[in-house]
């Protein structure tokens, strides 16, 4: 299995949606699941915004998102928003970068999706 270097997902928010946490991480948890086992990974995951939160210590996919990470997966996240958030020394996966290197996973994508 290899990733899909034609798509690139963004993560928007602390999970999928805007329902209440629970039910958010529940859906990123098996979003993440379900395209693992279909085995197309995408190229990139970047986190901008609440997403930054999805790839910091307590975050509820941390072992989907380190599972990618391993299939080579670029897991990409903006240091602003760490800062932001007050959680730069938190990260438990994930490459920090800034919004240029989000923009080139984007330009680089065919496809882009974001969650």
């Amino acid at each position: 299995m290899s990733a899909n270097n034609s798509l690139a997902v963004i993560f928007t928010h602390d999970g999928m949606g805007h329902a209440d946490p629970e039910l958010r991480h529940k859906l990123a948890k098996t979003w993440l699941k379900v395209v693992e086992e279909n085995g197309r990974p995408p190229g990139a995951l970047c986190f901008y915004t609440e997403g930054v939160k999805l790839v910091t210590e307590g975050s509820p996919v941390l072992e989907e998102l380190r599972r990618f990470q391993e299939l080579g997966v670029h897991l990409i996240i903006c240091k602003t928003c760490l800062d932001h958030y007050g959680l730069a020394d938190k990260v438990a996966v994930g490459v920090v970068g800034g919004m240029g290197d989000i923009v080139a996973a984007q330009f680089s994508a065919e496809k882009v999706i974001t969650i």
